[in-house]
Order: structure tokens, then C-alpha cells, then sequence
């Protein structure tokens, strides 16, 4: 027996520090998007595609990572998540 995977479509901001992922959703709550904002300042390879990260299941990410991204409700951004690759804001987005 098979167990289903749960899927995510999620883009993420990944910053160096607390205070970059402050700033980062600072901005957001003035209306600035997502995409702009991780396309000057994300620190990971998909900052070029506005932070998309496309599907990912249970299991993809870091532990961390996941389990902030489990407490939002679709189209909800996260408060910054620390993992070992620095903080995360993340964007859940409808499947």
C-alpha cells in the first residue's frame, strides 16, 4: 500500500539574517511583491524565477522549512523560518 504524498506549490525568500527577513516583510506589508523582493534579495537559485520552487512534497526541504510551511494556509506568508541555510519567508500558493 502506497502512501500519498501531500503536495505544496511554494516560493520562498531566503536571507543571510533575522534582520533581512524583518526588512523583507516590511516590505511586503507596504504591497511590495513577493516576486520582486526575491529576485533582489533572495539568496537562493530561484530567486531568478521571483523565488518559485514549483511542487514539492513531504520530505524535499529541511525539516524546519516544512514545518513552517505546514502551518499556512494556502496563499498565507510565513514570519521567517531558520534552517541551516539561513531564514526562509515563505509563500504557500494554491496547487
Amino acid at each position: 500500500m502506497h502512501k500519498s504524498l501531500t503536495l505544496y506549490r511554494v516560493r520562498h525568500i531566503l536571507l543571510e539574517d533575522i534582520e533581512d527577513a524583518e526588512y523583507v516583510l516590511e516590505e511586503l506589508a507596504k504591497g511590495v511583491k513577493f516576486e520582486e523582493l526575491a529576485k533582489e534579495l533572495s539568496e537562493c537559485e530561484s530567486a531568478a524565477k521571483g523565488g518559485n520552487l514549483g511542487q514539492i512534497s513531504s520530505g524535499q526541504m529541511a525539516p524546519e522549512f516544512e514545518r513552517g510551511l505546514y502551518k499556512l494556509e494556502i496563499d498565507e506568508i510565513s514570519g521567517p523560518v531558520k534552517t541551516e541555510f539561513g531564514y526562509h519567508i515563505i509563500h504557500r500558493l494554491p496547487l
